[in-house]
């Protein structure tokens, strides 16, 4: 029997992902074989083809880019309000204190 049960905590879930039409080796040799048609002249590379897509779904929704671009405003915001509420919190602690 358990006496705290609050103080156990559950063990997260791995993150398991296997792609289903993936080949590693495949993917390295379509390259290589697209790289020496460059060097022999035979195929001009395209930009069509992109397989970094790492941002690419920021950048084509308007409230992330939105949200990206005003991170630097919303980040000082945050910093002068914080401020203000120390301060506030400060003035209550002294009268609390000293004229309590």
């Amino acid at each position: 029997m358990k006496l705290l049960p609050f103080f156990s905590q559950r063990k997260p879930r791995k993150f398991d992902h296997k792609p289903i039409y993936f080949d590693p080796r495949k993917e390295a040799l379509e390259e290589r074989i697209q790289n020496i048609k460059m060097e022999m002249g035979k195929e001009i590379p395209t930009e069509e083809y992109k397989p970094q897509i790492k941002g690419a779904f920021v950048h084509q929704t308007k409230h992330l880019r939105r949200r990206e671009g005003n991170a630097e405003k919303n980040d000082s915001s945050r910093n002068i309000l914080m401020g203000v509420i120390l301060a506030l919190l400060i003035v209550i602690a002294y009268y609390v204190y000293f004229k309590g």
